[in-house]
């Protein structure tokens, strides 16, 4: 038997970030569009975030961020890396002067945009950057949402871990214009009709994580949502069912659907 048919690929550590405002009309998301070259989720409507980079386990960057208290080694990891992810491409920091009380504002934050291309390129790492410049990331800003792992079938595999989080103050999020080529605050009701009209392409998971947010109207619905809801490990595994092959996730995990069709956005709305 062929190993390479039996043995699944490693599951990279990776990291999102759901950042959510209040808009006009409801709840809305900052959601991202990766470049066509991108060999993962290319051209697809995202959330920001990416993989585990070495530097965000250093003891460096943890002896600069608070929020880290009872957490293990690699939860706190995930926290510094989604929140440098979302620094390296929409320019937000959750970050603050260390020993300070307020996260910085929008002109410390330019500042500090120098740093965004050395981080992405990995010539420099977060904890060697926050202590050239004093600061101290705010991990508390981070509320637990999801935790997914790709199938095991897939060639290329994550296993990521979502944060919802709110925007520092006066802080605006833009793309990166390099991996990134567009983004956009958009109602999580709004994403997935686009999806359907054909004008977004949404995978799955982003879908599901769409549906689940839209069951909460304004931001602070959402953290209050995800707060009461335990954060179950979503490992989607293919069966067969008289109608085909389907994708199951775990009941419980607080998803409209426990079954979907490979390779299709499940057609359940909130």
């Amino acid at each position: 038997m062929n190993s390479q048919t039996t043995t699944p690929a490693p599951a990279k550590p990776a990291a999102t970030i759901l950042l959510l405002r209040d808009g006009s009309a409801g709840l809305e998301v900052f959601m991202v569009v990766r470049h066509h070259e991108i060999d993962f989720a290319a051209g697809a409507l995202v959330f920001p975030g990416g993989k585990l980079a070495p530097g965000d386990s250093e003891p460096l960057a943890h002896a600069r961020a608070t929020g880290l208290d009872g957490l293990s080694a690699e939860a706190a990891a995930l926290r510094i890396a989604v929140i440098r992810e979302a620094f390296e491409e929409c320019g937000l920091l959750f970050a603050r002067e260390r020993g300070g009380g307020t996260l910085i504002g929008p002109d410390r934050l330019q500042t500090l945009d120098r740093y965004r291309g050395p981080l992405d390129h990995g010539e420099l790492t977060v904890g060697e950057m926050l202590h050239e410049e004093n600061l101290e990331l705010a991990c508390e800003s981070l509320v637990d949402y999801a935790h997914w792992v790709t199938p095991l079938m897939m060639p290329k595999r994550f296993d990521t871990h979502f944060f919802l989080a709110s925007p520092p103050a006066r802080q605006l999020a833009r793309h990166d214009g390099r991996e990134l080529v567009d983004s956009v605050w958009i109602r999580p009701a709004d994403a997935l009709a686009q999806a359907d009209a054909g004008a977004r392409t949404i995978i799955a998971p982003t879908r599901l994580n769409l549906q689940r947010l839209g069951l909460s109207g304004t931001v602070e619905a959402a953290l209050a949502a995800a707060r009461a809801q335990p954060v179950v490990r979503v490992l989607p595994e293919l069966v067969k069912t008289p109608s085909g092959p389907r994708l199951r996730i775990p009941d419980g995990a607080g998803y409209p659907v426990t079954e979907f069709e490979p390779g299709t956005p499940p057609a359940e709305k909130p």
